[in-house]
């Protein structure tokens, strides 16, 4: 028996070497990297820097079997939609990804994510996405910020990751981030000259810190490994250089080296809660709190689903976190069962029920999601639930869990996502056993990133369209 060989011709090799000098015509971005999209000889081509509808010169840097990337030599011509980053890093920092798009383009790709997510990946051809409800000013938005804290130099810098990697890019300011987090960033660079507040660094791997636009309070995190000697004493030295701070923690024991908190906490200075309020709903937020980091957007939601409310009279939500949205549902008067895995959320959401007076009308249960569905409580609370409100992780919902709510038949399913591919394959799976998808409504909860919250309702036939 003869052994056959495979010819060359069976694996031809890639047109394209490292080092050639191509023209691209660029159509799309890649949402999580920002790199523009194009094709040379056949094969796909990645890039940073050119925007769809622009032509590039590119020199290939790498070949992959169904793709290269390359690095900009030139652009050839300059979209309508190009505008000028507002900030110094971007481009090496990995926080944002489409600065040098304008925003209302921004807005628009956003929906082509979405809408090509549920056509492509969840074979979802009849939903309805709008176009994404944005922001009048999409800077200065985000009410929390983990900075890395490099100790390469001696004295500690302060920065985010670059993109795609760990390298550290030491910032002076962020214009993301909100004023009092922006003023923080220059307070630290400050603490860690100053004698009194710089031995609180000595071992800190991550500052986390969060702001309150009501409130213009601040709660400030310093993550270490192991509980650190060195954080107490001089944290009242550091509150004094971050103006709005309340309190300090030392947040220690990381569950990973990416992890930027740790799961343990001591308070070391002044309270470790802020005050926050979105529309009428009030909140008590730590650095380590399940809180979204838009709480402009947040509000945009709310006056969606407050559209959708009538008739309402029990939800359950899912993956509840601190109880967010559970407590808006039940400052409406309506009855709320929220399901939350991670025991320091629940009782978050319990003690903001309480603040909110709103006790009566709540009931938060601490458990896996699918697993509590599967007791005999989950099952009567699915059985009298008017809607499920679900707001998973960016790894989407499980099958015994959208399997539970198929069984029960529930009315309406309202879902909410960070995440278009888990949206769409979750909602193939309850179209399948048959729901319908009506409005799909994204939501621009990060403006200049490539990140895009969308709420999707759903409804059985039997029950109309909302």
């Amino acid at each position: 028996m003869t052994r056959s060989r495979l010819s060359a011709a069976t694996f031809p090799a890639p047109a394209l070497r490292p080092g050639d000098v191509v023209e691209i015509e660029c159509t799309d971005l890649i949402a999580k990297t920002g790199q523009a999209v194009g094709r040379a000889d056949g094969m796909v081509v990645y890039v940073l820097g050119p925007i769809p509808g622009e032509r590039a010169r590119v020199r290939i840097e790498a070949v992959k079997a169904k793709y290269a990337v390359g690095e900009l030599v030139e652009l050839l011509n300059e979209s309508s939609e190009r505008v000028e980053p507002f900030c110094p890093v971007f481009g090496i920092c990995g926080g944002c990804q489409v600065q040098h798009l304008a925003y209302p383009a921004q807005l628009r790709w956003k929906r082509e994510l979405v809408a090509n997510a549920l056509q492509r990946l969840g074979g979802i051809k009849d939903a309805r996405v709008a176009v994404p409800i944005g922001m009048d000013e999409p800077r200065a938005y985000r009410n929390k910020m983990a900075l890395v804290v490099d100790h390469s130099d001696g004295m500690p810098t302060f920065g985010f990751y670059a993109a795609r990697s760990h390298e550290v890019v030491p910032v002076e300011a962020c214009p993301v981030v909100m004023p009092q987090l922006d003023r923080h960033i220059a307070g630290l660079h400050e603490a860690a000259r100053d004698p009194a507040s710089a031995p609180a660094f000595a071992d800190v791997l991550h500052v986390v810190a969060r702001a309150a636009r009501v409130s213009e309070e601040g709660v400030v995190s310093l993550t270490t490994r192991r509980p650190s000697p060195h954080v107490s004493p001089a944290a009242a030295a550091l509150a004094a250089h971050l103006p709005g701070v309340v309190g300090i923690t030392n947040s220690y024991e990381p569950s990973s080296e990416n992890a930027v908190m740790g799961r343990r906490q001591t308070t070391v200075f002044g309270r470790a809660e802020m005050r926050e309020a979105i529309d009428e709903v009030q909140f008590r937020v730590s650095p380590a709190s399940f809180f979204q980091v838009n709480s402009e957007m947040v509000g945009r939601i709310f006056a969606f689903l407050r559209e959708r409310l009538t008739g309402i009279e029990n939800v359950i939500d899912l993956y509840c976190g601190a109880g967010t949205f559970a407590l808006f549902f039940a400052k409406q008067g309506i009855h709320v069962v929220g399901i939350e895995e991670n025991p320091n959320a629940v009782r978050e959401a319990k003690a903001n029920a309480e603040l909110n007076l709103v006790a009566e009308r709540t009931t938060f249960l601490a458990g896996r999601v699918d697993a509590t569905l599967r007791t005999k409580r989950g099952a009567e609370t699915l059985a009298a639930a008017d809607v499920v409100f679900l707001d998973p992780p960016r790894k989407g919902s499980d099958e015994p869990t959208l399997a539970a709510l198929v069984r029960a038949r529930v009315p309406r399913i309202w879902y909410l996502s960070c995440n278009p591919a888990t949206l769409a394959r979750d909602l193939a799976y309850l179209v399948a056993d048959g729901y319908r998808v009506g409005d799909v409504q994204p939501f621009d909860m990060f403006p200049q990133t490539g990140h895009i919250e969308a709420l999707a309702i759903l409804h059985r036939p039997e029950e109309g369209a909302d």
